[in-house]
């Protein structure tokens, strides 16, 4: 094996795109959060619903350079 091959190692990114699902209606979107950070869980407006409702990280996506 060349040294140049472990030198090179491909660096994992600092992101990740996650898909965020509303506790009440089940309404989705995309956000991004730094891979390190934990879960997220946040208020927002539900436009199913017209209210706020808490959404929850639901899985991973994929990766952002």
């Amino acid at each position: 094996m060349f040294l140049t091959n472990i030198l090179l190692k491909k660096v994992k990114s600092k992101n990740i795109l996650v898909l965020m699902e509303s506790a009440v209606s089940g309404h989705q979107f995309t956000w991004i959060r730094e891979r390190l950070a934990d879960k997220i869980e946040m208020i927002r407006f539900d436009p199913y619903i017209q209210r706020n409702s808490l959404y929850r990280e639901r899985r991973r996506v994929r990766s952002l350079n």
